[in-house]
């Protein structure tokens, strides 16, 4: 087997792996946001972007890595392995990442103007049809899903502050 052809089997066993990672009992409630790949220097860069209620620890990666790693570790190729967290502005990719994340600020990105702007900021109330519904200052902003070119959650550390005190004050 030429070169190419193995490393398109490499390829192939890490989409494999990461497709089965969201039914692996030890990783229960672990949402596989993205995977990629990409060559480079004679060699695969794997990238698996992850997230969980509550947050993504350290050992939550180190699971997965070996997991991943286990399954490509019997093929020849050179590679490298990212496991991320989706982060505090985790992107929402999916129609049922607007459900999921209903309540919560949100910033769009549309392809064409819409209102007289590209980029819309709202606290988010999901889907209604095929339209991602935004409450903004003055009222409700429905934005087809096939416009948004990117959508992520915005965080608000002044948001986190302000529930800390709350809970301070009833203890």
């Amino acid at each position: 087997m030429h070169a190419a052809g193995e490393e398109r089997d490499l390829i192939g066993a890490f989409e494999r792996a990461a497709d089965e990672l969201p039914f692996d009992a030890s990783l229960r409630g672990v949402e596989v946001i993205s995977t990629s790949h990409r060559k480079h220097r004679g060699s695969v860069e794997f990238r698996v972007v992850i997230d969980k209620p509550g947050g993504v620890d350290v050992a939550t990666c180190e699971r997965i890595s070996r997991k991943l790693n286990a399954a490509l570790d019997s093929y020849p190729d050179l590679y490298s392995l990212s496991v991320e967290s989706a982060g505090l502005e985790r992107p929402l990719l999916r129609p049922a990442d607007y459900q999921r994340f209903i309540g919560q600020s949100v910033k769009l990105t549309t392809d064409i103007m819409v209102r007289g702007a590209k980029t819309h900021r709202g606290r988010l109330e999901g889907l209604r049809g095929t339209n991602v519904i935004l409450t903004q200052k003055n009222g409700e902003l429905p934005l087809p899903l096939a416009l948004i070119k990117h959508a992520n959650v915005e965080y608000d550390p002044r948001a986190d502050l302000t529930k800390e005190k709350k809970e301070r004050r009833h203890r």
